[in-house]
């Protein structure tokens, strides 16, 4: 399978799902926005995996020339018209949501650190999260959330945000929160986007030395296994 990932900034990259891309011999590309790469022209992928990044679908081409909004979220919505499996992590579940209508919203809570996320009864339902335990404690690093749909379906939530996973359809799910986390990639989070105010102003934002212990592979594989049963459902159709 063809997995093409698009990539805001050098320290928000897919972190995990490199090695799982790697590990299950599927083909990859990139789009580095940051670089002044432009999205691609043909759609041959499989799977859109839409990034995150310190932006929000507010942020326009002045604050941030590489950033053309209205031109990925066109890009996002031709992707799932043609019938493409999307995945959009914390700005690209945003993103994913304002292609298909949804205004994104300020979180009530800004979340950083490791903080668990409980699966709603809908999230239990969903054959895609059947390994999830009720709880699991996974990464967060986020000020908003993605807008909801008339049929979008809330899997999960936190306490600090109620809107973790959410399913948009049979092959379109934007997750606010980051399975993908290696103690590598949150090494460069911290070092680029860290606000250490945010400390004693925040009650969900952890010290960045206790976000560097984290043992991420239990969330790794998790986020692994979804992908795993995602492509093989979408395989099959």
């Amino acid at each position: 399978m063809h997995i093409h990932f698009i990539i805001h900034e050098s320290y928000e990259g897919p972190g995990a799902l490199a090695q799982w891309v790697e590990t299950r011999g599927h083909k990859k590309s990139e789009t580095h926005l940051y670089r002044g790469e432009q999205l691609a022209q043909v759609m041959d992928f499989d799977l859109l995996i839409i990034l995150g990044g310190p932006q929000s679908p507010q942020t326009t081409v002045l604050q941030c020339a590489y950033f053309d909004v209205q031109r990925e979220v066109d890009f996002i919505a031709k992707s799932i018209v043609a019938g493409k499996a999307v995945l959009g992590i914390c700005l690209g579940a945003q993103l994913i949501g304002e292609a298909l209508g949804a205004k994104f919203e300020t979180s009530p809570n800004k979340e950083i650190g490791y903080f668990p996320i409980t699966l709603t009864a809908e999230g239990k339902a969903n054959p895609l999260l059947q390994h999830f335990q009720s709880k699991e404690v996974v990464g967060h690093w986020h000020n908003d959330m993605p807008g909801i749909t008339e049929h979008a379906k809330i899997l999960a939530y936190s306490e600090g945000c109620p809107r973790q996973i959410v399913a948009y359809g049979e092959w379109v799910y934007g997750f606010q929160c980051h399975l993908e986390f290696t103690q590598e990639s949150v090494q460069g989070l911290i070092e680029s986007a860290f606000d250490n105010t945010l400390l004693n102003s925040e009650k969900w934002v952890q010290q960045p030395s206790d976000i560097l212990k984290k043992n991420t592979q239990t969330m790794n594989n998790l986020q692994f296994q979804f992908l795993d049963d995602l492509l093989t459902r979408y395989k099959h159709q």
